[in-house]
C-alpha cells in the first residue's frame, strides 16, 4: 500500500509543475490535468485509509486496487518525465554555425516540440480514462470500506513474559548491567532512576527486562510489568498500570473514562510507595510524555523503572539508555544446540559447518537462533534440509510457515514506519546478503529514485536523505556498519540482518518493487513489470527486455569484467544506473550511448583493471537531469569532460581515492551551482579555484591542489581562500597539496589570506600547510569540531589559537618542525574547553602535558603525544619530571608515539627509559587511574 502512496507523491508535483506556464500544452490537456490531479489526490487518500491496516489483514481486492493506483502513476510520471525532456531539445547550437543549419535545427526542434504536445495530450487523456475506472472500481467494490479480517492473532511478543528462566540463555551480563544501571549511586539518593533497554526487534528485550524484574521485584512495595502496543489507547494502558499495580485485583472504578482520572489514581497510590514498574515496548515519545511519564512520579522513595524499545531514539529521550547487544557466539552455540539436540557435543560432525554459517546469519538475535531452530528440530538426520534453510536465510524465506512468529515480531517494526521509511527500507533489498552501504551513495540513489520528500525550509534533499538513514538506524531497521565518522563515531555504513533482509525481501517481490537475479541463471530478463533491477554476481551481460526499467544495479565478483553496450541503450527510462560493482572491459569514452538516457539521476561507474588510460564521453553532458556522478572506482580518468559542466542539477560529483592518479576540475565549475558534495577531485588553476566561490550550496568540499606551473602555487591558493570565504553552507572541508621538492627539501605553500564571513556551519576541517593559516580561529570558526592539521613549522601562538576554539573535540597537530626561537607554550586554564581527543606528533618539543594547567582541557579523554630523544637529554627543553597527567580530570587513556633506537647514545636511552617510568607511574595514581597507557615505537 505504501509504494502506492509514494508513487503517487512524487507524480503530484510534477503534474504541477506541468501547469505551469512554461510548458505549452495542447487545448483541453491542462483541464485534464487538473482533473487528473484532483482524482489522484482522492486515491492517495484512500490508498492511506487502506495502507493503516497490515497487509496481512487485507484482502485480494484492496492489493490489487492498490496494486493497479501505483503502476498508473509510475506510467504517468514516464509521460511527464519523456515530455519535459522532449520540449526541452537538445543543447542550443552555436550562433556561429552557418545560419541555413541553424534554422533548419531550429525548424526540427519546433516540430519535435509540437509532436511530444501532442502524444503527452494523448497520453494523459488515456492516464485520466484508466484514473476514471479506477475510480469506479474502488466505488463498486467498495474497495476501501472493505475491514480487515477479524481473526483473533496472538501478540508474538507474549511469549517472552513467560520463557521458563531455564531456557533463558546468555543474558547473565545483561541482567547484571542493567540492575546496576538501577543500583544506588552510594550517595543516598532518593530519586527514580530510569534504564531504557533499546535494541533490535526479536534481540530479548523483553524477556532481559522480564528477568531484572523478577529478580529485584521482592525489593519494591509495588510492581507492574505491562506492555505497549504499537498504537496504545491512553485509557486501556492506564488501567492496565492500576490492575497491576493492584496486584491484578480490583481497583477503584469511579469515573475510569477520563485519562486525567486515571492519571491522579495512579499517583496518589504511588505517591508513598517504592515502586518497580517495566513498561514494555514504547514505540513513540508521545505516550511517555503525555501519558506514562506522568504517571510514575518522583516521590523520593527510590522507586525504579524500567523500559524496552526498539527505537534508539525514544531510549535516549525517556532516559538511562542501555543499548542490548546481540548474543555472543558461545551463547548462541548454546541456545541453537540446546533445542535440537540437548548440546553441541550431540550434534553430529557433519552438520558442523552448517551449522556455523546458520549461527552467523542469526546474528546473534535469539528469536532468530530459536526459530531458525525449531525448523530444524525434528530435520536433525537431513544435512539437505539444514543446507536449504541455511542457504534461504537472506533470501527470503520470511514465507516459511515456521517463520511466522520472526515475520510478525519484524512487521511490527515495520509497519510502525511511516511510508516514506517504508519505501527506503525495501530499497535495501537491492544489495547483497552481508553487503557494507555506504551512507551517502544509499542517500543519492534514495533522492534519484524519488524517494526523499521535497525540502521544506532550509533542508536539501541530501540532508533529509540522511534524516532518514538516522531514523532507520534509531529503530534499529538497519544496523551501524565498519565504516564510522571520524569525528563523532557515528555510522557511515549499514548493513542489514538477514532476518530483516528475509522479510524486506519477502515484501518487496509480493509488491513487485525489486526484482534480484542471481548468477547466470537467467540471461534473458523480458518482462513489462520490472523497474527496479539488481543483478548479483552475472559473469555475462544478460539481455535486457524492459521497457519500463528504472534502476539497474550490478554487483559482481572481483575482477569480473562485462560489457554494457548491446541493451542498456535502448533502456530510456533508466534513472539510475549504478555499475561500480562490475568493471568495464572497455574505455569509458565507447559509452557514448550513455547521452541517450535522458532521464538518467544517479550513475556510478567503474573500470577494469586493464584499462591504461581513459576518459568521459562527451555525451555525459546531454543528463540535464543528472544528480550524482560517482567515479569512486574508475581507475585511469585523468581530466573530467568541459561537457560535465552544462549538469545543472548535478549535486553529488564524487571523483576516485587520491592514493591514485587524481581526476581534474574542467573550467566552467562555477555553471554547477546545484553542487553540494564534491569530493575528491584535483584543482589544477587559478580559475578553477576563483570558480568554487560561485558554489554556494556546497556542504562537502575535498580536493587537492595540483597548479600546472610552479609560479601559479601562490596565486592559486590565494584564489581558493577567497572562495571558501563564500562558502557558508560548507560543513566539511579537506584540502590537500602535491608535494614540492627544492634542493631536495619539501616546499610546502600557505593558505593564509583574509576571510571576513564566519563558516559557521564548517565542522570538520583536514589541511596540509606550511604555517597555521590566520583565518584558523574562534570568530570565523566558531562551529569547528574536528581538525587534522599538517604544518611545516609549528609556532608557539599555533597551540594558543587553537585551545580557543570553542567546539574543538579532536584535534591533530602535525608538525615537521618547531620554529628554532620557540620555548615551551603554555596555555590558559580555560584552553581546550571541549576537546575529547588530542594528538601532537612529531613536534614533541613543542607539545608535552605540562603545558597544559589546571582547568586546560578539561574533558580531554585521550591524549597522544610524540618524544625525540634529543628534548630530554641534559640541556634540552624538558625532563621527566614535566608530564603532569594528573592535571586533566577526564584522561582515560595515553599514548606515547616517537622513535626508539639502540644507536641512541646511552644518556638518550636512559632518559627515554626514565620518561617511560615516569608514564607509567602518572597512570598508576592518576584520579581515573590507572590509565590505559600504549607506547608505540
Amino acid at each position: 500500500m505504501d509504494l502506492a502512496t509514494e508513487a503517487l507523491g512524487n507524480l503530484l508535483p510534477k503534474l504541477a509543475q506541468l501547469l505551469k506556464d512554461e510548458y505549452i500544452l495542447q487545448t483541453g490537456t491542462k483541464k485534464d490535468i487538473e482533473f487528473l490531479s484532483s482524482e489522484l489526490e482522492t486515491i492517495r487518500a484512500a490508498i492511506r485509509k487502506v495502507g493503516e491496516v497490515p497487509r496481512e489483514e487485507l484482502d485480494d481486492l484492496n492489493r490489487i486496487w492498490a496494486r493497479d493506483a501505483r503502476e498508473m502513476s509510475y506510467d504517468m510520471e514516464d509521460i511527464v518525465d519523456a515530455f519535459m525532456v522532449r520540449v526541452q531539445g537538445p543543447d542550443p547550437h552555436s550562433k556561429s554555425s552557418a545560419g541555413q543549419i541553424f534554422n533548419l535545427n531550429c525548424m526540427i526542434q519546433k516540430f519535435t516540440k509540437f509532436m511530444a504536445r501532442r502524444e503527452v495530450g494523448q497520453a494523459i487523456r488515456d492516464i485520466k480514462e484508466r484514473a476514471r475506472e479506477l475510480a469506479e472500481r474502488r466505488h463498486r467494490y467498495k474497495v476501501d470500506d472493505i475491514a480487515p479480517s477479524k481473526k483473533t492473532t496472538v501478540d508474538p511478543r507474549l511469549k517472552a513474559l513467560y520463557t521458563e528462566a531455564t531456557e533463558i540463555v546468555g543474558i547473565e551480563e545483561a541482567k547484571k548491567e542493567v540492575i546496576a544501571g538501577l543500583a544506588d549511586e552510594g550517595d543516598g539518593g532518593q530519586q527514580k532512576k530510569i534504564v531504557s533497554i533499546a535494541g533490535f526487534g526479536g534481540l530479548g528485550k523483553t524477556t532481559l527486562a522480564k528477568a531484572v524484574y523478577n529478580e529485584l521485584k521482592g525489593q519494591f512495595d509495588c510492581t507492574a510489568f505491562v506492555s505497549v502496543s504499537r498504537n496504545p489507547e491512553a485509557k486501556k494502558l492506564l488501567k492496565d498500570i492500576l490492575y497491576e499495580l493492584h496486584n491484578k485485583g480490583e481497583h477503584p472504578s469511579a469515573n475510569l473514562d477520563e485519562i486525567k482520572h486515571l492519571i491522579d489514581l495512579i499517583r496518589d497510590f504511588l505517591r508513598n510507595k517504592r515502586y518497580l514498574i517495566v513498561i514494555d515496548d514504547i514505540w513513540e515519545k508521545a505516550p511517555w510524555d503525555e501519558v506514562i511519564g506522568l504517571a510514575l512520579m518522583e516521590n523520593n522513595m527510590r522507586s525504579r523503572i524500567i523500559t524496552t524499545t526498539r527505537n534508539i531514539g525514544v531510549a535516549e529521550h525517556i532516559g538511562g539508555c542501555y543499548r542490548l547487544k546481540p548474543l555472543c557466539d558461545e551463547s548462541s552455540e548454546r541456545l541453537f544446540y540446546g533445542r535440537i539436540c540437548g548440546s553441541k557435543d550431540k550434534c553430529p560432525r557433519q552438520f558442523s559447518e552448517v551449522s556455523k554459517s546458520i549461527m552467523k546469519k542469526c546474528g546473534g538475535v535469539p528469536l532468530a537462533i530459536i526459530t531458525t531452530s525449531s525448523l530444524l528440530a525434528n530435520k536433525s538426520e537431513d544435512i539437505r534440509v539444514w543446507n536449504d534453510v541455511c542457504n534461504s536465510i537472506g533470501s527470503g524465506l520470511g514465507r516459511n510457515p515456521g517463520m511466522d512468529d520472526m515475520r510478525k515480531i519484524l512487521l511490527l517494526s515495520y509497519y510502525d514506519l511511516p511510508s516514506h521509511l517504508k519505501t527506503c527500507l525495501l530499497y535495501l533489498s537491492i544489495f547483497p546478503e552481508d553487503y557494507e552501504i555506504e551512507k551517502d551513495p544509499l542517500i543519492w540513489r534514495w533522492v534519484a529514485e524519488g524517494f526523499v520528500q521535497q525540502p521544506d525550509g532550509d533542508q536539501s534533499f541530501l540532508e533529509i536523505g540522511e534524516s532518514y538513514f538516522n531514523e532507520l538506524l534509531n529503530r534499529s531497521m538497519i544496523q551501524p556498519g565498519r565504516k564510522k565518522d571520524k569525528l563523532e563515531g557515528t555510522p557511515r555504513s549499514c548493513h542489514v540482518h538477514d532476518t530483516v533482509l528475509d522479510l524486506i525481501i519477502s515484501l518487496s517481490v509480493e509488491e513487485c518493487f525489486i526484482t534480484t537475479v542471481s548468477d547466470d541463471r537467467k540471461h534473458s530478463l523480458e518482462s513489462i513489470q520490472i523497474r527496479r533491477l539488481s543483478l548479483h554476481n552475472t559473469t555475462a551481460w544478460p539481455t535486457l527486455k524492459m521497457p519500463k526499467l528504472r534502476s539497474l544495479t550490478i554487483f559482481q565478483s572481483t575482477n569480473v569484467v562485462i560489457n554494457p553496450t548491446p541493451s542498456l541503450s535502448r533502456n530510456f527510462l533508466l534513472r539510475v544506473l549504478d555499475l561500480k560493482g562490475c568493471g568495464l572491459d572497455q574505455e569509458l569514452a565507447s559509452l557514448g550511448f550513455l547521452g541517450s538516457l535522458s532521464h538518467l539521476r544517479y550513475l556510478g561507474l567503474s573500470t577494469g583493471y586493464d584499462i591504461h588510460s581513459d576518459q568521459l564521453p562527451v555525451e555525459i553532458g546531454k543528463l540535464r537531469f543528472l544528480q550524482t556522478l560517482d567515479l569512486y572506482e574508475v581507475r585511469r580518468l585523468e581530466e573530467l569532460p568541459s561537457s560535465v559542466t552544462g549538469l545543472g542539477q548535478l549535486m553529488c560529483l564524487r571523483g576516485r581515492p587520491w592514493d591514485k592518479l587524481g581526476i581534474i576540475l574542467p573550467d566552467g565549475l562555477k555553471n554547477l551551482t546545484s553542487l553540494e558534495v564534491l569530493d575528491r577531485l584535483v584543482v589544477k588553476s587559478e580559475c578553477i579555484a576563483e570558480e568554487l566561490g560561485h558554489l554556494t550550496q556546497l556542504r562537502v568540499l575535498k580536493v587537492i591542489i595540483v597548479p600546472f606551473k610552479d609560479d601559479d602555487w601562490m596565486a592559486c591558493n590565494n584564489a581558493l581562500v577567497e572562495s571558501l570565504g563564500k562558502l557558508t553552507k560548507i560543513e566539511s572541508l579537506e584540502i590537500g597539496h602535491v608535494d614540492r621538492y627544492v634542493d631536495n627539501e619539501v616546499i610546502r605553500y600557505n593558505m593564509d589570506g583574509s576571510m571576513e564571513v564566519p563558516l559557521s556551519n564548517l565542522r570538520w576541517l583536514c589541511m596540509r600547510v606550511e604555517f597555521l593559516p590566520t583565518w584558523i580561529k574562534p570568530i570565523l570558526l566558531p562551529g569547528l569540531c574536528y581538525l587534522h592539521i599538517d604544518v611545516g613549522i609549528a609556532r608557539g601562538e599555533d597551540i594558543q589559537v587553537l585551545g580557543t576554539l570553542p567546539c574543538l573535540r579532536h584535534l591533530i597537530f602535525e608538525a615537521d618542525d618547531v620554529s628554532a626561537h620557540e620555548s615551551c607554550v603554555v596555555v590558559g586554564p580555560d584552553a581546550f574547553p571541549c576537546a575529547v581527543k588530542c594528538d601532537f606528533l612529531h613536534a614533541s618539543g613543542l607539545v608535552l602535558p605540562s603545558m597544559f594547567p589546571r582547568g586546560a582541557m578539561p574533558r580531554l579523554q585521550h591524549f597522544m603525544f610524540s618524544v625525540e630523544p634529543e628534548q630530554f637529554v641534559s640541556g634540552g627543553k624538558f625532563t621527566a619530571d614535566d608530564l603532569c597527567l594528573g592535571h586533566l580530570p577526564s584522561l582515560s587513556s595515553v599514548t606515547v608515539f616517537g622513535a626508539y633506537s639502540t644507536y641512541f647514545e646511552e644518556d638518550k636511552i636512559v632518559m627515554l627509559a626514565s620518561l617511560i617510568q615516569k608514564v607509567k607511574h602518572e597512570a598508576a595514581i592518576h584520579p581515573n587511574g590507572p590509565l590505559d597507557i600504549d607506547y608505540d615505537y
